[in-house]
């Protein structure tokens, strides 16, 4: 088995076992503990996202010495074992708290991603790129359509095992490479070619732009199957989870059309203007997923889930452009830090909005963010070309 292979499998198990549960907290809660307050749930989204962000820098640091393969094969062992401890909780809290420590020890396997990246030249990081964005939106669909068959069967809790089980997969193949290839424990040091003082500008133009994109398209996460059921109250769990998944599909037919695309006949724009046409028309796709019509949400996520996967995939090229091989790592931390932070702020929004108004107002604070960044996008590009000509 190769490397990158092996990668590929480690990256798909962990984000299936990681987004068992992630469409139906709201359910969870409810016929586990009998808990149903939207405030509650949004905090204990928040709080995994937090234990997440500050755990990965932590991660970051301890694989500059610790090589990857040799941090994931003893954090995964660790995981596995919190993970059956939430499975036997009794309470919500005992479960909550077994829960973020499952997480500080999921996060290292975060590093998969810079770890590949560093692996390949420069100029083959779109198609990795876009290769691990589809990975991770086919890991959603798997996790939301086992999570919902679970759910089917009224035993939401074998979602536990099922990600202790995926851990312990991981350690095995994490073992198997560190066999085959004869990898030691520690890392080997890389040349940085440009030694760093401080944070670079760019980290924080791309964490100011996380902070937005991630906040307003995990604004409508949470309580997606919720406002789905609502409107088709006769669609069962594993229904609610395909239409979840619709825009991970989406990013498939993506990845094949950026793939296809040189031979295409269609007009090629600049990075920045992409990431404009993507960002309205993912404005459009939330605020149409609003409405009351079965088939309108379904297309809107159609055309919502093609320009979110533009959108994540060009911010991520960007700035790997712009870092070099030997921060990866810790600059990918840094960006991580500001998605997670957007997540906790949508996470306490939604649990309010929800509580307060209906599960249709997150979709509207969502297109507005996409919005508002296209519009911010729009006057810098603008702004800068004013500029150049005056300087001409």
């Amino acid at each position: 088995m190769s490397l990158r292979l092996a990668l590929i499998l480690l990256t798909v198990i962990s984000v299936v076992c990681d987004t068992l549960l992630l469409p139906f907290y709201p359910q969870f809660f409810a016929s586990e503990f009998s808990v149903s307050n939207p405030t509650l749930i949004g905090v204990f989204v928040a709080n995994c996202c937090i234990t997440v962000m500050l755990a990965l820098p932590l991660w970051a640091k301890v694989a500059k010495k610790y090589h990857e393969l040799a941090l994931w094969l003893v954090t995964q062992v660790i995981a596995a074992c919190f993970g059956l401890l939430c499975y036997f909780a009794t309470n919500v809290w005992e479960f909550w708290f077994y829960y973020q420590f499952m997480l500080v020890l999921k996060a290292s396997y975060l590093l998969i991603y810079p770890f590949a990246l560093r692996l390949e030249q420069q100029s083959k990081h779109l198609s990795i790129i876009g290769l691990f964005s589809v990975l991770m939106h086919f890991g959603a669909i798997g996790g939301a359509l086992v999570g919902g068959y679970f759910f089917s069967l009224n035993e939401p809790r074998y979602a536990l095992l099922l990600s202790a089980a995926g851990d312990v997969i991981q350690v095995l193949l994490c073992a198997y490479l560190m066999l085959s290839l004869k990898l030691g424990i520690y890392q080997h040091a890389i040349e940085s070619e440009k030694p760093r003082t401080r944070t670079p500008y760019f980290i924080w133009q791309f964490c100011f732009i996380s902070v937005v994109v991630y906040f307003s398209a995990f604004l409508i996460r949470p309580f997606f199957t919720t406002h789905w059921q609502g409107m088709s109250a006769q669609s069962s769990a594993f229904e609610s989870a395909l239409v979840y998944a619709i825009p991970a599909f989406s990013a498939l037919l993506m990845l094949l059309f950026n793939h296809f695309r040189q031979r295409l006949p269609v007009p090629t724009l600049s990075r920045t203007s992409t990431l404009l046409c993507a960002l309205i028309f993912g404005a459009i796709g939330l605020y149409l997923q609003a409405q009351e019509s079965v088939w309108l949400v379904v297309s809107s996520r159609i055309l919502y889930g093609i320009a979110l996967f533009q959108v994540m995939v060009l911010l991520e090229v960007m700035l790997f452009a712009k870092s070099e091989p030997a921060h990866y790592g810790s600059d990918f931390a840094k960006v991580h830090v500001a998605q997670n932070i957007g997540v906790i702020l949508a996470s306490l929004l939604v649990g309010m909005s929800v509580e307060y108004f209906n599960t249709t107002v997150p979709f509207y604070f969502a297109a507005i963010g996409f919005a508002s960044l296209g519009a911010i996008l729009l006057w810098r590009v603008k702004f800068v070309g004013r500029t150049a000509h005056t300087a001409t």
